[in-house]
């Protein structure tokens, strides 16, 4: 065949949308045909959903695809009355996901995402179709060292323990988290760590710190996520940067202890492991949802 008629692959359309929740103009984005089964993308810390930016089109031909900013995040904008807990996070998405009617989902959770997730998954066993985890913790043993200074603020919420943490919403602590851990930064894209630093300086760094005061309330509700866990047997896969310096890999072992039948895969990266393995979580998603959702 001729080079210049060649087929042309064409991607799936992404959308970028703005919705009322409450108060909160959550921008998110969302591909997909409206009638597939749908997942739900969860970002975390440092992050947006434009982490999602080539995954979103990689899944969108089969599935119905949505991934909002969280508040706090991205493009996604509150007033200055909002209180910063992933409790009120999880309260917004859960709008969310009602307003734009997921009424049946798959979450994958990341990170910040997970604490949310585990959230909606507990209110609504009913309709999470399955998981999947990316480096998104679920079991205390999970936490590296490096959660001591967070651990020292949700023992002692001081000013002085509180003010430990705005050295986490740096550029240069921003950029640490995309890339230790990671063999070959080059593979690592600035813009990620670039948009997610200026998001926090437009947005206001107190919010990032109420969060981080806040997350002791996440490893409190353990408990009742492992209940779920037992009860329902979601379907889990666990695919995890095993050079993460905050969630260690026992994390990823540990859904195991509550779900047996989870699959639990590790990748030779870091934190943000889509930034680096793109194409390996890529098709490993695809065949886990593949077998759970058609």
């Amino acid at each position: 065949m001729n080079q210049l008629h060649q087929p042309v692959t064409t991607k799936p359309l992404v959308r970028h949308t703005t919705i009322d929740i409450d108060g909160v103009d959550v921008f998110y984005r969302e591909a997909g045909p409206s009638n597939a089964p749908a997942v739900l993308l969860l970002h975390g810390f440092g992050a947006s959903s434009h982490m999602f930016r080539d995954l979103i089109p990689a899944l969108a031909d089969r599935y119905r695809v949505v991934a909002p900013d969280l508040p706090g995040f991205g493009m996604t904008r509150t007033d200055a009355s909002f209180t910063f807990t992933f409790e009120h996070l999880a309260d917004v998405i859960d709008a969310f996901t009602t307003a734009v009617g997921l009424d049946r989902y798959a979450i994958y959770v990341f990170d910040y995402g997970a604490p949310v997730g585990w959230r909606l998954a507990v209110r609504h066993p009913e309709r999470i179709t399955a998981i999947v985890s990316q480096n998104g913790n679920a079991y205390e043993e999970g936490l590296s060292p490096g959660w001591a200074p967070m651990r020292a603020a949700w023992a002692e919420p001081s000013a002085a323990n509180r003010e430990a943490l705005r050295r986490f919403n740096s550029f240069e602590m921003t950029q640490w988290q995309y890339t230790e851990g990671v063999k070959d930064v080059a593979r690592v894209a600035p813009d990620g760590y670039a948009l997610a630093f200026a998001a926090t300086e437009r947005i206001g760094v107190e919010a990032q710190m109420d969060l981080l005061v806040d997350y002791g309330q996440n490893i409190a509700q353990y408990a009742q996520l492992h209940a779920y866990f037992r009860q329902y047997q979601p379907p889990l896969l666990a695919i995890w940067g095993e050079n993460d310096p905050f969630f260690l890999p026992v994390g990823a072992h540990c859904f195991q202890r509550d779900l047996p039948q989870a699959q639990v895969r590790f990748l030779e990266t870091g934190h943000f492991a889509l930034e680096t393995h793109g194409p390996e979580i890529t098709d490993a998603m695809r065949s886990f949802l593949a077998k759970h959702l058609g």
